[in-house]
């Protein structure tokens, strides 16, 4: 028997969108928070730039929005993006209250910097670790808070969907859910269920991204019936360390914003070639100015450079980059850093609403797994961060108006383990997962062409045979679990690419290099879409 938890809330995922929406609501409601590793060990404690936001009288929302706009391509939603930015000042004002200890001048005003595709000083940040500081604190206000309960190494396995005769559609009831420390599946169950999972970006070879970003919620929504967006821009961070022994080292692009310069191996500035901004041009151009770059002179990094700065200033304003880079003989105050594009965030994901809320009822869904229409075809930096708390506010702010009226779930059926064995061939897990990485780097990455498209979609359609074999024969494990969520993710990443015959913001192709006049969201909709009448019929 499978052990049965109930809340009033579920939380699956405790970056910093699951641990605002849990904060928010614990006053009036039981929650659960799951975490597939550690609390800190998701994409939140590694983010180094900033929370982007109107904070300073010289800047407007107008301004903040119009930037957002231009970096997202055509396909950003306007009235989203004006939801987001106006709400940016209270979303940040309400982490400062939680402690966040944000880096200020010597006068007291809180220091903002500016990143490429921004034309004001506007990201607030704590040096060059905001997401440690923003991450650490709320994690410290969870688990002070007797509401909430935080369950860590439990990894999300499916979505619990159950009829409900008042609407005559399905609601989520819950969630199956690993335990790796017993090694057993637990149902919990909750009348709000809520997806905070992050992004995808685990399906490419080389990533800034934690092992946990494996596009779990994604994939769980799409099984339950909901529909996905825009899963095709993939954004790539053009700035991680190259470095045999670093594994997923981000260089923040507030290097950039405060005068950094990207350099060919000879010395020889690039970017002024490919857009007037240089090296503050939005993330998508400077990525494929890199990638140009290294395939037109086979090299296998270029070189990020503030060695011209003052020392001082270096080391006060990057303490992180500086540390870490130095860990591998490199001292950032004297020499260039060797850097490669890597994936980074996943512009696209589940749709949601305002509140979060998705095609499926009691399902909600914030931060990085969500479409909300903010990013368009191009995150624009510092964007993310401000999604995460700004959507969770408003979703918590649902939720706790709503669930009051909403039943309680029945009681799920167990998990049921019976017909299956131990495996002793975990090498074709292994395999599997090494080769749809190095499948999605390179045919689905930075540059694409309909013909490796077409590869890639005919081999990850083939080792989705072959994970649902291993999945349906051999007891579970983490791998496993995100190993079969990242198939689905990647193919859903292939056919969105496939069905976009245009070049639009991160998505290049070199079969279609012109711009659409039209520009269309690539809508997914699965077979079993959870808002059509599947059981009866209520009219």
């Amino acid at each position: 028997m499978s052990t049965l938890n109930n809340y009033d809330v579920l939380v699956i995922g405790s970056g910093a969108a699951g641990l605002t929406l849990a904060l928010h609501l614990a006053a009036r409601h039981r929650v659960a928070l799951l975490s597939k590793q550690r609390l800190q060990d998701g994409s939140t404690w590694f983010a180094q730039g900033g929370i982007a936001g109107v904070l300073d009288e010289t800047d407007s929302v107008d301004a903040h929005i119009a930037d957002t706009l231009d970096a997202g391509a055509g396909l950003c939603h306007p009235d989203a993006v004006r939801f987001t930015v106006e709400n940016s000042s209270d979303a940040i004002h309400w982490l400062i209250n939680q402690g966040v200890d944000f880096t200020r001048e010597q006068a007291g005003d809180y220091h903002l910097t500016k990143e490429g595709g921004h034309s004001h000083r506007r990201i607030i940040h704590s040096a060059d670790a905001t997401g440690r500081a923003v991450h650490s604190t709320l994690i410290e206000r969870a688990r002070n808070t007797p509401n909430i309960d935080c369950f860590e190494h439990h990894i999300a396995l499916d979505l619990i969907r159950q009829p409900d005769a008042a609407t005559g559609r399905f609601r989520c009831a819950g969630c199956y859910v690993y335990n790796k420390d017993t090694e057993e599946v637990e149902v919990f169950q909750g009348r709000a269920v809520i997806l905070a999972t992050g992004g995808a970006a685990k399906a490419y070879l080389y990533t800034s991204n934690p092992d946990g970003a494996s596009g779990d919620g994604i994939a769980m929504a799409w099984r339950a019936g909901c529909r996905v967006a825009n899963m095709e821009f993939n954004q790539f961070h053009p700035t991680c360390l190259y470095h045999p022994k670093a594994k997923s080292m981000l260089i923040t692009e507030a290097l950039r914003g405060e005068g950094a310069q990207l350099k060919l191996p000879n010395g020889e500035r690039f970017m002024q070639r490919f857009d007037k901004r240089g090296e503050l041009a939005p993330r998508d151009i400077v990525a494929r100015a890199i990638d140009h770059e290294m395939k037109r002179l086979g090299a296998d990094c270029v070189y990020l450079d503030i060695s011209h700065k003052d020392e001082k200033f270096v080391r006060e304003h990057f303490p992180t980059v500086y540390k870490n880079c130095l860990q591998y003989g490199i001292d950032i105050t004297k020499e260039a850093i060797p850097v490669v594009p890597a994936a980074h965030y996943t512009c696209g994901g589940v749709m949601v609403d305002q509140y979060g809320r998705t095609d499926l009822d009691q399902l909600y869904a914030i931060g990085e797994t969500t479409f909300t229409g903010l990013h368009g075809a191009n995150r624009l930096a510092s964007n993310s961060l401000l999604e995460c708390v700004v959507y969770a506010r408003s979703a918590a702010m649902h939720i706790d108006s709503t669930l009051d009226k909403i039943n309680p779930p029945r009681p799920a059926l167990a998990w049921d383990a019976s017909r299956v064995t131990d495996s002793d061939e975990d090498v074709v897990i292994s395999h599997n997962w090494d080769e749809l990485r190095r499948f999605m780097w390179d045919y689905v990455g930075i540059v694409r062409t309909r013909k490796r498209l077409l590869r890639a979609e005919h081999r990850v359609r083939l080792l989705q045979q072959e994970i649902l074999e291993f999945y349906a024969n051999y007891r579970i494990t983490s791998d496993l679990i995100e190993l079969r969520n990242l198939a689905v993710v990647s193919e859903l990443i292939i056919r969105s690419a496939l069905d976009r015959r245009e070049s639009r913001g991160l998505h290049y192709s070199l079969d279609y290099p012109g711009l659409r006049e039209l520009a269309m969201d690539t809508i997914l909709v699965p077979e079993n879409y959870a808002n059509q009448r599947q059981f009866i019929d209520v009219d």
